[in-house]
């Protein structure tokens, strides 16, 4: 008889590790099988810095974040380990500041909307031409801690997990099982089987379920030393102009001076999970470049340090996350799902035991569906 476990987690990155914890308090058996060594970098889930906030241009994100930090304060009490750093978050742009503070206020989160002076007197080195939301209850968080953490609840939770273990097939048995094979031939059975696998979920399921397109791009980021090193940490940021830009204190990967890190959201090189080449493109690197000349004259312009990741992002930016059969789907990057890890994995809980629902945006219905066209606002 083959071993049989209650959830297999194809995928051991942030929305892996999260449904393996979420899954594993639940009192579900639970394997992890995570195709690479702990701590890479091929997928999303590294690096020191994400932001976290509550500052969206969408109501459902806004509420949800909520949520999602409260479940990020629970996993870094259980785990003992700092994840987040709070250093507050701005959003600026003609198109932003309103509609946040207008979703802000709407939930009853606090807030505060600066002009661009005083904005700029409150954070020397940072520019703005209008106006300009603040709320404090935005940060960073650190990715390959939070992947180790919520591992490790969910290991004393019972759940095992296996590094350079590939699965090579999961197949759904007449809608009871999932029958698991792994790339070195051993083979076991799941009452339901997790993909949480980023930019190869495509090429891993497309074949057995109809999937929205997804498209993998590889992104590049860039660390920028500050003129003033030492002095407070600017909050995040998110800026809507011309470009689409975040930026927020860069941790470790900064250096010992905390550089910042500065990306666009949009302007991915179309890739896939094999063929992406990890070299920064030129024309990225320009553009951060002259955007960190315009608007953040308190940082070096030139940058001492840049890597790549990849988004694997849905045709209207929302999270995909659903169940068919004994096969459950955990997609929900875009480019901005990392914030929302802790939450995702109670969601995927939820599916497994059918006792939490998920917002219909995310499920596979939506993204097939015309309505699915109209981009997230982020």
């Amino acid at each position: 008889m083959a071993e049989r476990v209650d959830v297999a987690v194809v995928g051991g990155g942030l929305m892996g590790a999260a449904a393996a914890w979420a899954a594993a308090r639940r009192g579900l058996s639970v394997a992890v099988h995570e195709q690479f060594e702990p701590g890479h970098t091929r997928g999303s889930s590294h690096g020191s810095a994400r932001i976290v906030r509550r500052g969206y241009s969408d109501a459902l994100y806004t509420r949800l974040s909520g949520e999602a930090f409260e479940l990020w304060r629970e996993v870094e009490l259980r785990a003992d380990v700092p994840l987040l750093r709070m250093v507050g978050g701005v959003d600026h742009g003609p198109n932003r500041t309103a509609l946040v503070a207008s979703l802000l206020a709407a939930a009853g989160i606090r807030h505060e909307v600066l002009a661009a002076a005083d904005a700029e007197a409150r954070w020397p080195g940072m520019h703005f031409t209008g106006a300009v939301v603040y709320h404090p209850q935005a940060g960073t968080m650190d990715a390959d801690r939070a992947v180790a953490a919520l591992l490790d609840l969910a290991r004393r939770d019972g759940a095992t997990t296996e590094y350079a273990s590939r699965v090579a097939a999961v197949e759904a048995v007449r809608d009871e099982y999932a029958a698991v094979r792994l790339a070195d031939g051993r083979e076991f059975e799941a009452r339901c089987a997790v993909v949480a696998a980023g930019a190869w979920v495509a090429p891993f399921l497309g074949g057995s379920l109809r999937l929205p397109p997804l498209t993998v791009t590889q992104q590049q980021a860039f660390h920028f030393p500050r003129r003033d090193e030492g002095a407070a940490p600017w909050p995040s940021a998110i800026h809507q102009d011309a470009m689409e830009v975040y930026h927020l204190p860069g941790g470790r990967d900064g250096g010992s001076g905390d550089a910042r890190k500065v990306a666009e959201h949009t302007h991915g090189n179309v890739t896939t999970a094999k063929t992406r080449d990890g070299v920064v493109d030129a024309g990225a690197r320009d553009r951060i470049v002259r955007y960190v000349t315009d608007w953040l004259p308190g940082l070096e312009p030139n940058p001492q340090g840049e890597t790549t990741c990849l988004y694997t992002s849905t045709p209207s930016e929302d999270f995909l996350l659903d169940r068919v059969g004994p096969i459950l789907i955990c997609s929900p990057c875009s480019g901005h799902g990392a914030k929302f890890a802790p939450l995702i994995g109670v969601l995927v809980a939820g599916l497994l035991t059918g006792d939490r629902p998920v917002p219909d945006r995310f499920r596979l219905a939506a993204h097939t569906s015309m309505a699915a066209v109209a981009k997230v606002s982020l």
